[in-house]
């Protein structure tokens, strides 16, 4: 059994060790909705001079805190008098791709991934609002718009060769519809 009180700071522990200070962040929300922020009692006005706004929060936060690379804590007052206060935190940096010396020779799929598909537009009517209409050869699926139409975008250069045609098939309705490719 320890009889020992808890351990307590010496002066020798308070020299090597400094207390977090972190920016404080006060964001005041106007009734109507725009923002006042002060940055450790420093107004922190919008860089093109425009006023702060609840959909420009995000940018605000990012201006502040210089893109996430230092931490702050933030405090937002709502003009109802509810207070919501967090921290946000710093980003792990990210390290950039270092560019190879040996380029990597080109392949069949890193030309397909490039390449611009060439597409054909298949509209057919008659189906249940909203089914799931197939397409065959049950290469995608689609649905049904509110009136019953369809609307597909199939990629020739995904077809077998030869193939001149589609079919598209309502899954609730039954409706099958058939169309040619031009």
């Amino acid at each position: 059994m320890n009889l020992n009180g808890p351990r307590r700071s010496t002066t020798t522990d308070d020299e090597n060790t400094a207390p977090v200070e972190l920016p404080h962040v006060l964001v005041t929300v106007a009734e109507d909705g725009t923002l006042a922020a002060m940055v450790d009692g420093t107004p922190f006005a919008s860089p093109d001079g425009s006023a702060w706004t609840r959909a420009t929060f995000g940018p605000l936060m990012d201006a502040i805190t210089k893109d996430r690379t230092i931490a702050v804590r933030v405090e937002v007052r709502e003009n109802d008098g509810s207070v919501f206060p967090d921290i946000l935190r710093t980003r792990k940096p990210r390290r950039a791709a270092a560019p190879t010396e040996n380029p990597v020779p080109e392949t069949r799929r890193s030309r397909h991934a490039r390449r611009m598909p060439r597409l054909a537009e298949v509209t057919a009517g008659g189906f249940v609002p909203g089914e799931d209409v197939a397409v065959a050869t049950i290469d995608s699926h689609t649905d049904a718009t509110g009136t019953g139409e369809t609307r597909t975008l199939i990629d020739l250069d995904d077809l077998p060769d030869g193939t001149h045609e589609v079919i598209l098939f309502g899954r609730i309705s039954g409706t099958l519809a058939v169309r040619r490719l031009t």
